[in-house]
């Protein structure tokens, strides 16, 4: 009796003993120990990814940091939220959200499968985007139409006419044409993509004719003269654009502003340590000269926020937003 008294002591002892190993060798361990899922909810090629890619790229220079991009395009940018809010909060799954997917959607759509605001801790804001108004060169020239006032003009003339694209129903893209809609009294025919890389592949081949695209995806293509940009639609010109007019100015609209934030966000309940590492590490990242100088020319203002401040942004944006989608009238179910 006494030794199976001993016995079970022994195995208790050891139980115990090969738990307290584990845990401490968990809490030894060091994050990140495998690869992070970076899930972007639009298409390739587009402001989204390209940011993505751009802070997958800088954190992947730290010893044993792998960040893999996982695009998951549709609904608005709903499809890959909503993966990304059911993921486990372990730290090794992100999203690069939007102001389309925490700002607008939720004023949007009639039911989200997610809630923007109670689903997700917010990391940072990454970037601070205008918005550009581009057209197709042959159309612009075929229509002479040379500025805001001659697109005004132009769709007034011709309702239902003119093709505008966007990167999906519920992005700024999209509202910041429906916001130009209401405020110049034209129409013109929504095309919602999976994201700016597709659309702006069918406005450059003149299936489409206009689209206000946030300005990185756009930028390539205006250099290239394979797109005329008439304006920004951001409160002040853009550095990356200095000779391309505000359409507040160009249009006399005062009141015009709709610009962009993309920034990163994990699922609610990742822990606050490895939130605050993940904010430490890009902000060190979008700090560095180089990130900085490569973001800005094409058009993007690098940021680096606390997770509070980006929390006030989130809440102020969706105020902001849900008043543009009531002024428009735009709703998708």
């Amino acid at each position: 009796m006494q030794c199976n008294r001993r016995r079970l002591t022994a195995l208790l002892l050891s139980g115990c003993l090969a738990a307290l190993v584990g845990q401490a060798a968990m809490a030894a361990d060091p994050y990140p120990s495998k690869p992070i899922r970076l899930v972007v909810p639009f298409a390739a090629g587009g402001t989204t990814d390209i940011l993505a890619r751009a802070v997958a790229a800088e954190l992947a220079k730290l010893p044993g940091w792998n960040l893999v991009v996982d695009n998951k395009p549709g609904a608005g940018g709903n499809i890959g939220a909503d993966i990304a809010a059911k993921s486990a909060p372990d730290g090794y799954t992100l999203l690069m959200g939007t102001v389309g997917t925490h700002g607008i959607n939720q004023s949007l759509y009639g039911k989200l499968p997610f809630d923007p605001i109670k689903d997700f801790a917010p990391i940072t804001e990454v970037a601070a985007v205008p918005n550009v108004l581009v057209i197709n060169p042959a159309f612009a020239q075929q229509n002479k139409i040379s500025n805001v006032r001659d697109l005004i003009a132009y769709a007034r003339a011709n309702p239902g006419k003119l093709n505008m694209a966007s990167s999906g129903n519920g992005t700024s893209i999209h509202l910041a044409g429906e916001l130009f809609k209401t405020q110049t009294r034209t129409y013109m025919v929504h095309f919602p993509y999976k994201g700016s890389g597709p659309a702006l592949t069918d406005l450059a081949g003149g299936t489409m004719q206009v689209m206000f695209d946030n300005l990185p995806s756009s930028m390539a293509l205006i250099k290239a003269g394979k797109l005329k940009a008439l304006a920004v639609t951001s409160a002040k010109p853009s550095p990356a654009l200095p000779d391309v007019p505000t359409i507040a100015a160009a249009a006399n609209l005062p009141s015009f502003e709709a610009s962009s934030w993309f920034g990163l966000l994990a699922p609610v309940g990742t822990p606050p340590e490895i939130i605050s590492r993940l904010q430490h590490e890009v902000a060190k990242a979008l700090g560095s000269p180089a990130v900085r100088e490569r973001l800005q020319a094409q058009g993007a203002e690098p940021v680096g926020n606390t997770p509070e401040q980006f929390a006030a942004l989130i809440k102020a944006e969706t105020a902001k937003w849900a008043q543009v989608v009531k002024a428009s009238g735009a709703k998708v179910d």
